[in-house]
């Protein structure tokens, strides 16, 4: 029998928290693809233990409660709150993690305090000094690219841009399926010559690495699809992130204006089967979360408005990024890698 997988969600992290954080965790474990998981509950013992009885699932081994006396608000600096929180939801998730009682950890609250939490308890691999939050961008072709880094570090150097190649193709190839991943440095053309000097510089980094690079991409032909890891700095990714949402926002807003404008039954079919494509597509509930790569576990920051159908998608991916084997096979590749 498989081992079982453990993974600490932050219950009372999120706009929505607690009731629909536990409740996509009752939902997740009664599912098939929950089998042979626990999700264990951090937060508020008496509160959780207050949801799981609105779910009927008061007693359930699969969801264990973790008392975690402190909350981090939304609204607090991320240092501040876990030096004097150490007792949050936030900081206890990762130590669970850091202590080998989780393989990871899932929350919807605080983003800087996660993250954090993750680089300061659960720690970064060994060889990586800029771990990198990683996005998924909907494509033409159905499939998702990865986006590497889409904010964590904003001022990075040529060795951080390689760091994030490697980490972005292995967890390409790993968790998302993909065989042999193509990946890119974002850059203002395709042509060796093209770029900043961060991008000069990081070329012939990614050039040595063992990963298909396949050299430079711009913007404009990134939701294509015939890219799987797009590399870049933090600033620059998010950037590219927020236009990418911003843009998206836009096409569903001219759609429904159509839409209301549409003379026939045929026309608004046609119309509203394109705008519920367009909705999904940019639907963060589907994605679950953004893991922080190169820590020592995994951590799975969610969406702030996370419901019930974005945690139980947070924890399907969690539990994906446990059964692939990812944080044992960056540290084998790290391993691997030339010394400096």
């Amino acid at each position: 029998m498989p081992e079982m997988i453990s993974i600490a969600l932050d219950a009372v992290g999120g706009d929505h928290a607690p009731a629909e954080v536990v409740r996509g965790a009752v939902d997740f474990v009664r599912s098939e693809i929950g089998e042979g998981v626990r999700v264990l509950l951090v937060g508020d013992a008496q509160v959780i233990a207050a949801e799981l009885v609105a779910c009927d699932a008061d007693g359930d081994t699969r969801l264990p409660i973790v008392h975690a006396p402190q909350v981090v608000t939304m609204e607090e600096h991320p240092m501040e709150a876990i030096r004097k929180k150490p007792e949050s939801s936030i900081a206890l998730c990762a130590k669970l993690v850091k202590n080998g009682e989780a393989q990871a950890t899932l929350s919807a609250g605080n983003t800087g305090a996660c993250m954090l939490a993750a680089l300061l308890i659960i720690e970064r691999l060994p060889g990586i000094s800029r771990p990198p939050i990683a996005s998924l961008l909907p494509t033409e072709t159905g499939r998702h690219c990865l986006l590497v880094d889409a904010g964590s570090n904003v001022d990075c150097q040529p060795s951080h841009l390689a760091d994030f190649a490697l980490l972005g193709a292995l967890y390409a190839e790993r968790v998302m399926g993909i065989s042999s991943p193509s990946v890119a440095l974002l850059s203002n053309g395709e042509e060796d010559t093209k770029g900043n000097e961060l991008v000069k510089k990081a070329r012939p980094l990614l050039q040595a690495l063992p990963i298909n690079f396949v050299g430079n991409i711009e913007s404009n032909h990134l939701f294509e699809g015939g890219v799987d890891v797009i590399v870049a700095d933090g600033f620059e990714g998010n950037i590219l992130l927020k236009a990418a949402e911003g843009m998206g926002k836009l096409a569903i807003v001219h759609v429904q204006r159509t839409l209301a404008e549409a003379q026939t039954d045929g026309e608004r079919a046609v119309l509203k089967s394109a705008l519920k494509k367009l909705i999904a597509a940019g639907d963060y509930a589907e994605y679950g979360g953004a893991p922080l790569l190169g820590v020592n576990g995994l951590s799975l920051i969610a969406h702030g408005r996370s419901n019930a159908r974005a945690i139980f998608s947070g924890l399907r991916l969690a539990t994906q990024a446990v059964r692939s084997g990812y944080v044992n096979a960056v540290k084998s590749a790290l391993e691997g890698m030339p010394k400096e």
